[in-house]
C-alpha cells in the first residue's frame, strides 16, 4: 500500500477509518504502557498521530513521532522488530478477522508544522523590523 497523506491521498472508507482509529488507539495504548519489552521503547515517548488502512484491511501503515523532536532511527527499527507482537495483541483487542500486518513511518506532520511555525516567527520579526524602521527618527 503506497500511503500518502495531504491532498493527494486516496479518499478512505468509514470501515478504514474507523478501524484505522480503533488500531491507533491500540498501539498507543501498548506503547504507552510499556506493553512491549524494548528498552529503546521504554524509555521513549512515541506518539501515533494516524493508522491508514489498506482497503482490504491487511495493511496498517501507523505515522508515528516521538514527543519533543523527529523519530530516531533506531525507534523506528525498534518499532519495526515489534511490529509482529503490535499485530497479534492489536488483533486480538480489535477482534478483526485477519490481523493487519504493521509498518510504521516517520509522521511528517510534526516537522512540516514546525517549518511554517519557523517561518511565520521570521516573517513577524522581519515586519517588526520594519515596523521600528518606519517609526524611527525622521
Amino acid at each position: 500500500m503506497g500511503a500518502k497523506r495531504g491532498p493527494e491521498a486516496p479518499q478512505q472508507s468509514q470501515r478504514q477509518l474507523r478501524v484505522g482509529e480503533a488500531l491507533r488507539h491500540v498501539l498507543a495504548e501498548l506503547l504507552t504502557r510499556g506493553a512491549v519489552h524494548d528498552p529503546l521503547l521504554a524509555e521513549a515517548a512515541v506518539t501515533v498521530s494516524e493508522v491508514r488502512m489498506s482497503r482490504d484491511l491487511r495493511h496498517a501503515v501507523a505515522y508515528v513521532t516521538e514527543l519533543g523532536g523527529d523519530l530516531r532511527g533506531d525507534l523506528l527499527e525498534a518499532l519495526t522488530r515489534a511490529a509482529p507482537y503490535l499485530r497479534g495483541e492489536a488483533a486480538r483487542r480489535i477482534h478483526l478477522k485477519y490481523a493487519p500486518t504493521l509498518s510504521f513511518q516517520v509522521d511528517p506532520s510534526f516537522a512540516e508544522a514546525a517549518r511554517i511555525d519557523a517561518l511565520l516567527a521570521r516573517e513577524r520579526a522581519s515586519l517588526e523590523r520594519a515596523r521600528e524602521d518606519d517609526d524611527g527618527p525622521g
